[in-house]
């Protein structure tokens, strides 16, 4: 893809835009989408797309420019500029606007904006019903903060912002607390999506949507090692301290399904046969812990899980 703009447009944010070499018209995508992009240090990250669906001439992502990371962000932002090739891949979507005659209620944080400002845009134009709550730390660190306060989204988007203080955080409890059959849409930081899964377990377990924009802790201090049997081969993969199960398994040539590796796409999801969970996912709701399990993020209390693999 050819990048037409690259720009900062909020503390620590950057817009791209980016176009077919020749012109030509791009593949179709959906609310939700992301790219996979080679960034020049050779990483391959993924960035939602937060543009119309409705456009075939461009994809737009943003991406926050994180220190304190594997890499992927700092050298997309520090060494891309207009002019420059990327090497994209076709859109794919594990953050699905599903049909919701009834409305959407939106929460984002932070960078979790892009996915969910695509909903937003597809919505406006096609005339669905949403309210969103854009939750972030400054003004100044508010991606789209002028679009998303214009006129026209009077009565449906409140930004907030917290100046880095918990005590400051928006009180969410009023916003979940009836679901009036709406789907809930979250993506942000963890502790944003996790407040938020453990203020919704009242909502249907299928009207709730989350999508990570951050690692999930892989260490605690409690954590131990464990062994993973897998039923349908026999065999026992271990799994040390600071690695997943879906590590340990693909490091002994087993491989299982899986997208997001951070506990809220459920494509990794298998059946728990034997032993105790201990459940790090956004996905499963409490009455599926016992016999379901996310590979990606999850781990044992037992010493040993038995899966359906």
């Amino acid at each position: 893809m050819r990048v037409d703009r690259a720009e900062e447009v909020a503390e620590g944010i950057h817009l791209y835009e980016l176009r077919h070499p020749d012109g030509a018209e791009l593949p179709e995508f959906t609310s939700g989408a992301h790219l996979s992009v080679r960034v020049p240090n050779g990483m391959i990250r993924k960035y939602s797309l937060c543009n119309d669906p409705a456009e075939r001439d461009r994809y737009v992502i943003a991406v926050r420019r994180e220190l304190v990371s594997r890499g992927g962000s700092v050298s997309l932002t520090g060494n891309v500029k207009a002019g420059d090739r990327l090497p994209v891949s076709a859109p794919r979507n594990d953050f699905v606007l599903v049909k919701s005659p009834a409305g959407y209620l939106f929460i984002a944080g932070g960078i979790g904006i892009t996915p969910i400002l695509s909903m937003v845009r597809h919505l406006k134009s096609t005339g669905g019903k949403f309210r969103l709550y854009y939750c972030t730390r400054t003004p100044q660190a508010t991606a789209f903060r002028d679009e998303l306060s214009a006129p026209e989204f009077r009565g449906q988007v409140k930004i907030h912002h917290d100046n880095g203080d918990p005590a400051q955080m928006l009180d969410l409890w009023p916003v979940l607390e009836r679901p009036a059959g709406m789907h809930l849409y979250c993506c942000g930081p963890r502790p944003l999506m996790q407040a938020v899964r453990d203020m919704s377990g009242h909502w249907s377990p299928s009207a709730v949507h989350f999508e990570a924009f951050t690692e999930p802790e892989k260490t605690k201090a409690e954590d131990q090692p464990f062994k993973v049997r897998l039923v349908k081969s026999g065999a026992v993969v271990d799994v040390p301290v600071g690695t997943t199960i879906l590590e340990a398994m693909r490091a002994q040539g087993h491989d299982a399904p899986s997208s997001c590796e951070s506990g809220t796409c459920g494509t990794c999801r298998t059946r728990l046969l034997k032993g105790e969970a201990d459940h790090r996912d956004l996905v499963l709701a409490e009455d599926e812990h016992a016999d379901n399990i996310m590979l990606c993020v999850s781990r044992a209390r037992s010493p040993e899980i038995v899966i359906d693999r």
